[in-house]
């Protein structure tokens, strides 16, 4: 693997960690670990900068959907300073996926997240 496809990887998989993340605190230092302090999100549903607004949609996620937890689809593909990868909303207690999508990462320097853009492939009704 290359150092610059492992700097994707990382990045992503820090990602995933803060989607994943269980209780406040553990969510914060992962937000923090994962995006820089003026990092953005933005996908059909929110657009909010910075760790807190971050971690309100998260925390906001796991309100809507208790018991799921996010998980990489396929390989991370990326060059320059953006990977890309898609993603599953899968319930633990099933194996179910209602929600499934696609995002662009921007990355800074140290290797965080500097922006994301995400795309939602399959909603539930109703979400």
């Amino acid at each position: 693997m290359s150092a610059n496809q492992d700097r994707y990887e990382t990045a992503v998989a820090r990602y995933f960690e803060a989607w994943n993340a269980g209780g406040e605190e553990a969510l914060t230092k992962a937000v923090t670990a994962a995006w820089t302090a003026d990092g953005t999100y933005t996908d059909p549903l929110a657009d909010v900068r910075g760790h807190e607004g971050i971690a309100a949609v998260i925390a906001g996620a796991h309100e809507q959907f208790p018991g799921f937890e996010f998980r990489l689809t396929g390989a991370v593909d990326g060059r320059h300073d953006l990977a890309r990868f898609s993603w599953e909303l899968v319930a633990v207690a099933d194996g179910s996926a209602p929600v499934a999508g696609f995002d662009v990462i921007t990355l800074s320097d140290d290797g965080r997240i500097r922006s994301v853009h995400g795309f939602l492939d399959r909603v539930p009704a109703g979400a």
